[in-house]
């Protein structure tokens, strides 16, 4: 029904896949009208598609090197483009303790207050594994650790809590309801671990940028394996494969190039010609199933197989796990 009554709209007008389907969702809101509405960026901030919606909190969790080609070439760019989420006179929460300047600079001038980790907000872990949040509203002691798990996880958690925290009045959530939070979260594809057959662990991460793979290969450290770690790697044509490969390549023995399918795709030769130009060595493996089958018949007990790339590599992997 909301793509009909948008296609009724359009009297002759395009709109991108991602407008007609933002544009469905809130038709969907509106008709349901839920307490409260959580909308993800697709891209960028100024020019996303939900930045139609005058949002009652901001969140910005980081900034990273990614969509260059449409954000603009560092960080500074990128960060302005992702505070053109910001709205004056409502808050702004940012999961960095130190943002790009022109991330402070857009908040500045369009008026709207930015909470920042480490300055505004907090999160300390303990080394029972619980932690600890604080902003001007208060503390909040002994926190279960978030179910996700990773190096990025309190942090993120405590920037969605602090979001939260700006709309109490409207909003409110009692700590059962944190914890309750806390302790349910699932997010597939994020370091996500899945026990396999033969003592054998897959790890499926949908890291595609440096950055990203930069926590990943933290996420591994901090969880080692007895055994060797086997990566299928599967990744977009424009994404910068040198720089994900570079940050990841001390912490993989063996690798296996998979192809990507869509018009961005990469074959699993050409994937692994680049791989070889920052000292990667790779095994060209076919599509993504057939990349994991080859790993999982050379792995033995104690080894764990880790699936990342790209969503169109984790996507797959998650029917086969």
């Amino acid at each position: 029904a909301a793509f009909e009554r948008i296609a009724d709209a359009l009297e002759g007008e395009s709109l991108t896949f991602f407008e007609f389907n933002t544009l469905a969702a809130l038709l969907v809101f509106e008709t349901w009208a839920p307490d409260a509405i959580v909308l993800e960026v697709g891209l960028g901030g100024r020019l996303d598609a939900v930045n139609i919606v005058d949002a009652d909190v901001a969140i910005v969790v980081s900034v990273a090197l990614d969509h260059m080609e449409w954000l603009g070439p560092d960080l500074e760019s990128i960060g302005r483009e992702k505070a053109g989420i910001f709205r004056r006179a409502r808050p702004a929460v940012c999961g960095m303790a130190e943002p790009p300047r022109a991330l402070l600079d857009v908040a500045g001038e369009v008026g709207a207050p930015l909470l920042l980790l480490g300055r505004d907000f907090a999160a300390v872990e303990h080394a029972d594994g619980l932690w600890d949040f604080r902003d001007a509203h208060g503390k909040l002691a002994d926190l279960p650790a978030p179910a996700l798990e990773g190096v990025a996880q309190t942090g993120n958690a405590a920037t969605a809590l602090a979001a939260l925290r700006q709309l109490a009045d409207r909003l409110p959530l009692d700590r059962a309801a944190i914890e309750s939070g806390l302790a349910s979260v699932r997010l597939p594809g994020r370091f996500q671990r899945v026990p396999g057959a033969g003592g054998i662990e897959w790890v499926l991460d949908v890291a595609h940028n440096p950055a990203a793979a930069a926590t990943l290969a933290a996420n591994l450290a901090r969880h080692a394996v007895p055994g060797q770690t086997f990566a299928v790697c599967g990744m977009l044509d424009d994404k910068d494969v040198g720089g994900v490969l570079v940050a990841l390549r001390d912490r993989v023995d063996r690798w296996f190039a998979a192809t990507t399918e869509g018009p961005r795709g990469l074959a699993d030769t050409a994937l692994a010609a680049r791989a070889r130009a920052v000292g990667v060595e790779m095994a060209a493996a076919g599509s993504v199933t057939d990349a994991m089958r080859r790993a999982a018949r050379e792995a033995r007990a104690g080894d764990r197989i880790v699936v990342f790339g790209s969503f169109h590599t984790v996507g797959p992997a998650l029917a086969c796990v």
